[in-house]
């Protein structure tokens, strides 16, 4: 009998996009047009969507409605939402019920609890039994989990930067947390979505910097439950930089029971040394944003002062690719037993 991935090969599976339009789901429409395993389908939410014309008349990808039967009718294995969380609430369950597998790009299913739903997202969790199911998709560090899932939530993009940056050495007890963790971290502006508003325009942005959510952004509870924090021993500000995307974060803390940026280092080439998109610099030397743009990599570089014991990490990710949309088919290729890497490199 031919394995799955064999088979595969053969017949790609069928994997649908909701919320296609968003950047996120623009990002997904290319990852799974060039996936030589997987053919992506487009499924409408939108009541009020005007039909598009595909570049030089091009047929694009099959278009179908945001419906579980619809879904199960056209043969999809797994689904994309790429949408806000309340869309996400609503699909989810029936999408699920008919047996298709489910990755949701939106905070719906992220944060465990619904007391912490409510705390960091101001509503009320309607499924509060596939919030305590639900597989965090960061495959770093749940990779054995990821495979079994029928409902993986994929990480916020600020998380994702943090929390492989400041996981291992949490772990490996090389922070002096009564002095705390300072996270200072900026994203392009496609972070905030595809939808206009006034702060994200052209005007707005270009030749700014700002800081937003000051001490109560959504994305801080995915770092406190997953590198095992308290929230008072970490300070964490997101910032919008003029660009259109990209990741920057810059950590600090005071390091204990290390003499050396060597040693600092260390930790992180034990942590991962065999992952595929995770890439360490030499010490000392430090990721930016262009290195990173439009892949699914993630970055680390650090800098450590032995006469005080500060230290200094820079963790870099495109928000698009391992912060949304490149994660998600990481995510995919797991669940499906395909390469992991496949569509990404």
């Amino acid at each position: 009998m031919p394995s799955r991935l064999q088979s595969s090969t053969l017949k790609p599976i069928k994997a649908g996009i909701v919320g296609f339009r968003g950047y996120s789901g623009l990002e997904l429409q290319a990852l799974l047009g060039a996936h030589t395993l997987v053919e992506p389908w487009l499924l409408e939410h939108r009541q009020d969507a005007v039909p598009e014309v595909h570049p030089l008349g091009r047929p694009g990808p099959p278009r179908i409605p945001a419906s579980a039967e619809a879904a199960s009718e056209a043969g999809l294995a797994i689904v994309f939402l790429a949408t806000p969380p309340e869309v996400s609430l609503d699909l989810v369950p029936s999408l699920l019920a008919r047996g298709i597998r489910v990755v949701d790009l939106s905070g719906a299913f992220r944060l465990r609890t619904v007391e912490n739903y409510k705390t960091w997202y101001k509503e009320q969790h309607t499924e509060p039994a596939l919030l305590a199911e639900a597989v965090y998709g960061l495959p770093e560090f749940y990779r054995e989990l990821v495979p079994g899932a029928r409902l993986l939530s994929n990480p916020g993009c600020y998380p994702t930067a943090a929390n492989l940056a400041i996981r291992p050495l949490v772990k490996a007890g090389v922070v002096d947390l009564a002095r705390g963790i300072v996270c200072d971290a900026k994203s392009g502006v496609s972070g905030a979505g595809r939808k206009p508003s006034l702060k994200t325009s052209f005007c707005e942005v270009a030749g700014n910097f700002t800081a937003y959510s000051i001490l109560n952004h959504r994305h801080v509870p995915e770092v406190l439950m997953h590198s095992a924090l308290d929230e008072a021993d970490f300070s964490f500000t997101a910032h919008l930089l003029p660009v259109d995307r990209g990741i920057l974060e810059t950590i600090y803390f005071r390091a204990k029971g290390i003499s050396s940026v060597e040693e600092l280092a260390a930790v992180y080439i034990k942590a991962y040394a065999h992952e595929p998109f995770v890439r360490l610099y030499a010490p000392g030397v430090m990721p930016d944003i262009n290195g990173v743009s439009r892949t699914n990599y993630c970055d680390i570089g650090v800098h450590f002062d032995a006469k005080t014991g500060r230290a200094v990490v820079v963790s870099v990710i495109d928000n698009l690719g391992k912060g949304a949309a490149g994660q998600a088919v990481q995510n995919m290729n797991l669940m499906l037993g395909f390469p992991e890497t496949e569509g990404l490199l």
